[in-house]
């Protein structure tokens, strides 16, 4: 009787803690939860979205993006003492980082596309940038194809690489591609003379040119390769995280609290030099907010 007693009592308090044990947080959420700390990628000359300070602290828009991200991993997880970890990216480190488990958000600009779909994930755009040139003011290049035959700067894993290419092979013209492990040494190959263009996303352009010592001998070409969008990364096949992001980005859209941001970023003189980039929303992005997807390129 007792026995059958302890059987059953056994039975129905297992039958309870089954919806607690299914309901508790696995993949990034649980790894977070485990360890009691969350590990921020960050790039370090990526202005105004991911960058170092005078004091040496990673800041910019991404990186206050991902802050809200982390009050949102507290809430969901109810732990208030989450740490938080930071961990210095490039392009070419960031999504083997992110598979490895080193990191669990890449905080910084990162173009969302078919291709890296296939190994890592991405939050719903939150910027929209166009593949240009930057060459000095008085250069007589207007398009790509007058590049044909010139050096032209990349940053090393950056997607205007094939873009470049595949325009190349279009149009019947080759550059001589010089490539950097970052942008600002991608930029300094332009200044110095050792090379006449450098391609990537405007706004990373235009925050190098707004903080170089002669922002105006330099200007970008009109010509595009492609529009493209920016996400978040965080890692593939972990749905509950990725919904964690998106629901902090729309929330931060429609309080406005993501314009104020905005602004305070792109709109406004910006550590350390106060440079202010005046680059105001354009209509894609302002598309993309309003109907938010997570759509490579």
């Amino acid at each position: 009787m007792n026995r059958t007693l302890s059987t059953t009592f056994a039975a129905l308090a297992l039958a309870a803690a089954l919806p607690a044990l299914a309901q508790s947080p696995g993949g990034t959420l649980g790894k977070i939860r485990d360890a009691g700390e969350i590990r921020l990628g960050h790039r370090e000359v990526s202005v105004p979205f991911s960058y170092l300070d005078d004091q040496q602290k990673p800041i910019g828009f991404a990186m206050d993006l991902c802050a809200k991200v982390v009050d949102a991993v507290k809430a969901e997880l109810k732990l208030p003492a989450v740490q938080v970890k930071l961990q210095p990216v490039q392009l070419s480190n960031q999504i083997p980082l992110i598979q490895n488990g080193t990191i669990d958000i890449v905080c910084g600009p990162a173009t969302n596309t078919l291709e890296r779909q296939k190994v890592v994930a991405f939050s719903n755009t939150y910027f929209v940038s166009s593949i240009r040139a930057v060459v000095r003011k008085d250069s007589a290049v207007k398009t790509f194809e007058d590049l044909a035959g010139k050096p032209v700067a990349f940053t090393a894993a950056s997607t205007s690489i094939a873009l470049l290419t595949a325009r190349e092979q279009d149009k019947k013209f080759q550059v001589n591609k010089v490539l950097s492990p970052d942008h600002a040494a991608s930029f300094l190959t332009l200044t110095t003379g050792r090379t006449e263009a450098f391609v990537m996303d405007d706004i990373l352009l235009a925050s190098l040119v707004a903080g170089s010592n002669n922002p105006a001998g330099w200007r970008l070409v009109d010509d595009a390769l492609r529009v493209e969008p920016y996400g978040l990364i965080v890692r593939k096949d972990d749905p509950a995280f990725k919904a964690l992001v998106d629901r902090t980005l729309a929330a931060l859209y429609k309080s406005g609290e993501f314009t104020r941001l905005y602004n305070k970023w792109f709109m406004s003189p910006i550590p350390p030099k106060g440079v202010n980039l005046n680059f105001p929303m354009t209509p894609s992005l302002k598309e993309a907010l309003d109907s938010p997807n997570d759509r490579g390129v």
